[in-house]
């Protein structure tokens, strides 16, 4: 090694000291870049698959809205003839009070009648004739006989009838409470059923959108995440590339692996062969040389530029740097 490679060492192992930094800052951001991508696609996974979820409950909600459009007409129904029972017993009610006052005076007028009819000497065909003063008298007394006997009977039918009708009615009116009961039993049934499928249907809605709103959120976050990282990695290749076209450069360059250990192992200079036979730029041996496809016997031999694209074959992006003593140093 020359006296000036020896000089200018410890600038170049000052040049060459940020590096491995920089190199262990863009592993973590690789680890960190590649961890955002499995987790993105774990979240865009369960993304999709909320959003079958939304689908389905979509359509079973739609289904389930169907349905609920029938209880509601079935409700309608049901109120409609609960309206029309309460006309009915409302009138039915008031039909029924005017038979039981139809009855009591129809039961008063024929036991007055009866009462009369028992307190007087029961009219026969020749007392009527005896006491009529006349044909016309005669013909007048036996219409009024007939008239008090159809009255008497007309009453009796009469209430007979009341009766009848009264009791009928009050049958009427008890099957008609009991539908008015069970009317209103089977609206409160359906309402309640109405009530629980609105209630889950509006959980369940409310759940899914919560559970996709999430996992859209961790989504967003996460790809704000990679994108700050693969910026921050851009970044760092792209000073780790300017390093390196900067670390190339020097007299004569540029160079195929970095000026300092061109410096450090040959000074730029295409040396002949030293002791142990390395020669040219980049101080190759022959046994590389020749199993790198060198067109000479030895490197110092060949042009600068076929050196250059050899060494860069063996240099392979630094995976190479073992074979330069120098690298080591810087």
């Amino acid at each position: 090694m020359r006296p000036i490679v020896l000089a200018l060492v410890a600038l170049a192992l000052g040049a060459a000291a940020s590096p491995p930094a920089a190199a262990q800052s863009e592993t973590d951001l690789r680890s960190r870049i590649e961890r955002s991508r499995e987790r993105e696609h774990a979240l865009a996974g369960a993304v999709g698959r909320l959003g079958e979820l939304a689908g389905r409950a979509g359509r079973e909600i739609a289904i389930v809205q169907g349905r609920l459009a029938e209880v509601e007409g079935d409700l309608a129904s049901a109120e409609a003839e609960l309206a029309s029972t309460r006309d009915r017993l409302f009138t039915g009610r008031r039909r029924l009070l005017r038979l039981q006052e139809r009855h009591a005076e129809g039961r008063d007028l024929l036991a007055a009648q009866l009462v009369a009819e028992y307190k007087a000497d029961p009219p026969d065909i020749v007392s009527i004739v005896l006491d009529a003063t006349s044909w016309a008298d005669l013909i007048e007394r036996m219409v009024f006989a007939d008239r008090i006997r159809e009255r008497n009977a007309e009453i009796v039918a009469r209430v007979r009838d009341a009766r009848v009708r009264t009791r009928h009615l009050a049958s009427t009116l008890g099957r008609l409470a009991a539908t008015r009961r069970e009317a209103a039993q089977a609206i409160a049934a359906r309402r309640a059923a109405l009530a629980s499928m609105r209630d889950g249907l509006a959980a369940r809605q409310a759940t899914l959108v919560s559970a996709r709103a999430a996992r859209q959120q961790a989504l967003a976050g996460t790809r704000a995440g990679r994108a700050d990282a693969q910026r921050t990695l851009d970044r760092l290749i792209a000073e780790r590339e300017r390093a390196a076209r900067i670390a190339s450069q020097g007299p004569g360059g540029p160079w195929a692996i970095p000026w300092p250990i061109v410096q450090c192992e040959s000074g730029g200079q295409n040396l002949p062969p030293n002791s142990a036979g390395a020669s040219g730029y980049y101080q190759m041996m022959p046994a590389t040389w020749r199993g790198l496809g060198g067109s000479t016997p030895q490197a110092y031999q060949a042009s600068k530029a076929e050196q250059d694209r050899l060494a860069a074959a063996l240099w392979a992006g630094g995976a190479g740097a073992g074979n330069w003593v120098c690298a080591g140093m810087v």
